[in-house]
């Protein structure tokens, strides 16, 4: 899109289309917005350069915890540049810290990565009577642990790129961190939300996929497949077999490795919400409750991938 180009070149977009197409999405939000920020979770650069285009406006990036008083980076106003959360926050320090399990270190090319950590006047105390649990995130230092795995940019920028604190092993040794690649499978479009699961006990992923009810319906009537109970939908293997097809394309464009595809999916109708308890507040996915609330589609699937490898046939009541 030529506005996107412009904006994103740091020039000013069309007052032509600013006349025909983007003024009356401005009148939404009455018009007179100049500036617009972002936190809690990560914008997709595509999200982001969608905003100012829409709006007009500046769109800045931030990164922070409750633990840091907020802000640990901001974008600086004036930076164009779409997928970064702007440069350190003047009143703390932020450091790279080497995760060798996986494979994150501060001599990789180009750009150095590793877990952030933070320190300064703005970093809280600790945890208020429980110093088992401060003590796991404040190193003697004094540098809180963040749990979040980011790479510098140029210019001194920072860029979140994995978590730390979910990482897993399957039963050969490799190190799953499953946001990641859950972040890969929501690009597809079947995907609303989707929850990767993995052990120590089991060789592969598997995964909870709650559908895009309207794609999957209009994929499912494209077929010839009786569309009107999407539970039921949910549940026919070619619907599941087409969405797997799909989210195995898009880690293969994303290049996943191996081990990092889910080998099994089961498709869901309901999304995950704070409701239904699967959602934190920030709408990051409770992974332990994940886990309970759909033990038994976990299960039902490492059985059928285990009948699989021994050529045994299985039917799903």
């Amino acid at each position: 899109m030529l506005s996107c180009k412009m904006i994103t070149s740091g020039r000013t977009p069309s007052p032509m289309w600013d006349r025909l197409v983007f003024n009356k999405i401005k009148a939404k939000l009455g018009g007179r917005v100049r500036l617009m920020g972002s936190g809690a979770s990560p914008l997709s650069p595509d999200v982001m350069d969608f905003l100012r285009v829409c709006f007009g406006c500046q769109v800045l990036e931030g990164y922070g915890m409750t633990e840091t008083s907020c802000i640990i980076s901001i974008m600086d106003e004036g930076d164009n540049l779409s997928g970064h959360v702007g440069s350190p926050n003047p009143a703390c320090e932020v450091k790279l810290v080497d995760v060798p399990e996986m494979n994150y270190t501060s001599e990789d090319q180009p750009f150095p990565r590793g877990e952030i950590c933070v320190r300064g006047p703005t970093i809280f105390q600790g945890y208020y009577k429980d110093q088992t649990q401060t003590g796991e995130v404040i190193d003697e230092d004094g540098w809180l642990h963040t749990g979040d795995i980011g790479l510098w940019l140029d210019g001194g920028r920072l860029k979140i790129v994995d978590r730390k604190k979910n990482i897993f092993k399957l039963a050969q040794g490799e190190y799953i961190a499953p946001e990641k690649i859950e972040n890969v499978y929501t690009k597809s479009r079947f995907v609303g939300q989707c929850f990767v699961y993995g052990d120590s006990f089991n060789s592969s992923l598997v995964a909870i996929v709650s559908v895009d009810p309207d794609v999957l319906t209009e994929w499912a009537t494209s077929q010839g497949i009786k569309a009107d109970d999407l539970g039921r939908l949910c549940n026919d293997l070619r619907a599941r077999a087409a969405v797997l097809a799909d989210m195995d394309s898009i880690g293969r464009e994303a290049q996943l490795r191996g081990f990092e595809f889910a080998k099994a999916v089961t498709l869901v109708p309901e999304p995950f919400t704070l409701e239904n308890g699967l959602l934190t507040p920030t709408f990051k996915i409770k992974r332990p409750q994940a886990k309970e609330y759909f033990a038994k589609a976990i299960t039902d699937m490492y059985d059928e991938l285990s009948a699989s490898e021994h050529g045994t046939p299985t039917s799903k009541l």
